[in-house]
């Protein structure tokens, strides 16, 4: 386990691995304990109304939203619109990543 799975960020990306939403991608938007975080995509989970996890549930990403971080940080919320930018974004780099042939799980994907 890695540093990043072992301690949840507020802004970090995490993608579902348990449950109903499994698949979807979300941003950590509060820490609740060492097991239980909140987390929100802005589209089906809205900031109002984020889904408790247990961090075993998800796929932590080393990635972290600078702009919902700061906007947390600064004013304790963030838009359901930044939310659902930034996943769309990190989405789409993850995607053209994995298409260019990007290392995944210590293997080298051929197109």
């Amino acid at each position: 386990m890695s540093d990043s799975d072992s301690s949840p960020r507020i802004g970090q990306f995490v993608s579902i691995t348990q449950g109903r939403d499994a698949g979807q991608y979300a941003i950590i938007i509060r820490i609740l304990d060492e097991r239980f975080v909140l987390i929100a995509d802005g589209d089906k989970r809205k900031y109002d109304k984020p889904k408790k996890k247990n961090i075993n549930h998800l796929e932590l990403f080393e990635d972290v939203s600078p702009e919902v971080q700061s906007s947390i940080s600064e004013s304790g919320r963030v838009t359901n619109g930044k939310l659902r930018f930034a996943v769309t974004k990190f989405v789409n780099e993850q995607i053209t990543d994995l298409e260019k042939g990007e290392l995944i799980d210590g293997e080298r994907r051929c197109n």
